[in-house]
């Protein structure tokens, strides 16, 4: 049996996954491998660091970088990390002393050593591992690193924030930054998840389009084999379409604009998490659903990364039961009485009024959204729904969280005549949306959806200052990875 189990386990990788376990690892049906690892054949593997204080009074073997070192006289301390957490090492021999002692941070280190229960006076109650230390017994440098430019051990990143962009390769590395991600990644997961409770169909789309998606200017236009193309400025066009062939659909994808702003809750380069829903029966319906997918997201990450959030030193959002809603021209009237600013004539609020009407609901209702609905239809993209009560206004919605917009949505026309008439009164081409048209001949059915910024959510939940912050490798008027100022010096 045994020389079979390797055998399969050499010819099938997979197949030994199911039937069997490394000495540490794989672990299915409770059956062991033990002579393959004896053999070569399945390599002894490490142990997650998160997993350490299960293993308390054995010897383990963790790969990692080095956060911090600290030597004391004839001992050292490290704070090895890796993709599951953080544990302190101590390296008490001569040997591992000067190996310690040798490292620079973020050097990606081979630990094996023994987990020890630390006295209780030097528990660490801050991270997962507090209980336990290692005790270093060999130390292998994987992959040296360099002397830092700046320090990185501390619990904040001091740095201005070009800096911190322009050395991002290694920036992304400090523990707060990476947070930022760890909450990024989780908002988008939780995303997918309340789409998918919506019953909506992932997909996939083009960023390269042949028209201006919302038209206007605020586009890239790029040479495409020799014809005019553009980035596109949303999924848009395409979520649409979609509808007609899935009903519910979403989508999680680039978006491009070309808006001459350096401001802080402005990018030319987003990430849209994007919901479009078929046969609508009232408008109400797309408020329910984004408030359902917006406040699930956010009490989600307030359960599950409650760590993080205290880290930075955040409150704990106030989500409702139920939204604040409120029209753009109710929502100015409140801002009137309130600040005494007169603005019935303006379009939209601004970013002091979005602040000034998340305030109000903070303090009327709990809440830390709001949904501001009925905007202008000349403030509106060319395929927004009016109000058939009132046609100057539309059938549109922003979510504010925070005193920021984080969504924009509306119902779109859905009848073919007449997204051909509102098109030419935006002054849009319908002869550069043929293949989006197309799906309006056959059977469009009542429709609509919205688009979460998962940068400027990211921003809102950590109360970031800037949403570069929040963006991985941030696009901007100044900058492609690195500034461009500097790129054209160096040209």
């Amino acid at each position: 049996m045994q020389n079979r189990l390797v055998k399969n386990f050499i010819k099938n990788p997979a197949w030994a996954g199911q039937h069997c376990q490394t000495k540490y690892y794989i672990t299915i049906r409770k059956k062991t491998c033990q002579e393959a690892v004896n053999q070569g054949t399945i390599a002894s593997m490490r142990t997650l660091i998160l997993e350490t204080p299960k293993r308390t009074g054995s010897e383990v073997t963790i790969v990692g970088w080095a956060q911090t070192i600290r030597k004391h006289g004839k001992i050292a301390f490290m704070d090895i990390y890796d993709r599951s957490g953080v544990v302190q090492v101590v390296a008490t021999s001569a040997d591992t002393v000067k190996s310690a002692s040798e490292l620079e941070q973020r050097t990606a280190v081979k630990i094996v050593g023994t987990v020890k229960k630390r006295g209780e006076k030097y528990v660490n109650n801050n991270i997962a591992t507090g209980e336990i230390e290692i005790e270093a017994e060999q130390i292998e440098i994987i992959a040296k690193a360099d002397v830092l430019p700046f320090d990185m051990g501390g619990k904040d990143l001091k740095l201005e924030l070009p800096t911190l962009l322009d050395y991002r390769s290694l920036s992304l590395k400090h523990e707060s930054v990476l947070m930022i991600f760890h909450i990024q990644a989780a908002l988008a997961d939780a995303f997918r998840n309340s789409a998918k409770q919506l019953d909506c169909t992932e997909i996939f789309v083009p960023t390269i389009s042949s028209g201006a998606t919302e038209g206007g200017s605020e586009v890239f236009p790029i040479d495409y084999y020799g014809h005019k193309a553009f980035l596109t400025q949303s999924p848009q066009l395409y979520k649409q379409i979609m509808v007609g062939v899935f009903e519910r659909v979403f989508t999680i994808a680039k978006a491009y604009r070309a808006e001459p702003s350096v401001t802080t809750r402005h990018l030319s380069e987003a990430t849209q998490m994007d919901v479009e829903m078929g046969f609508i029966e009232k408008f109400e319906e797309l408020l329910d659903a984004l408030e359902i997918v917006g406040t699930s997201m956010i009490r989600q990450i307030s359960e599950s990364h409650a760590h993080i959030l205290k880290h930075f030193g955040v409150e704990e959002p106030l989500v409702p039961k139920k939204v604040p809603r409120l029209t753009l021209r109710d929502a100015q009237g409140i801002i009137k009485e309130r600040t005494g600013r007169d603005l019935s004539k303006e379009n939209d609020l601004n970013p002091e009024d979005e602040k000034e009407i998340c305030q109000w609901a903070k303090e009327e209702h709990k809440s830390d959204f709001i949904t501001i609905t009925h905007f202008p239809v000349k403030k509106r993209a060319f395929y927004t729904m009016p109000d058939p009560k009132d046609p100057e206004y539309s059938l549109s919605y922003d979510l504010l969280f925070r005193g920021l917009e984080i969504l924009s949505g509306s119902q779109r026309i859905h009848n073919y005549d007449q997204l051909i008439t509102a098109m030419k009164k935006k002054g849009v081409d319908p002869d550069n949306f043929g293949m989006y048209l197309m799906a309006f001949k056959y059977g469009m059915p009542p429709e609509g959806g919205f688009s979460f910024g998962l940068e400027r959510l990211t921003m809102k939940v950590l109360e970031l200052k800037n949403v570069r912050e929040a963006s991985l490798f941030p696009r901007d008027m100044e900058r492609i990875d690195e500034r461009l100022s500097l790129s054209k010096k160096a040209g």
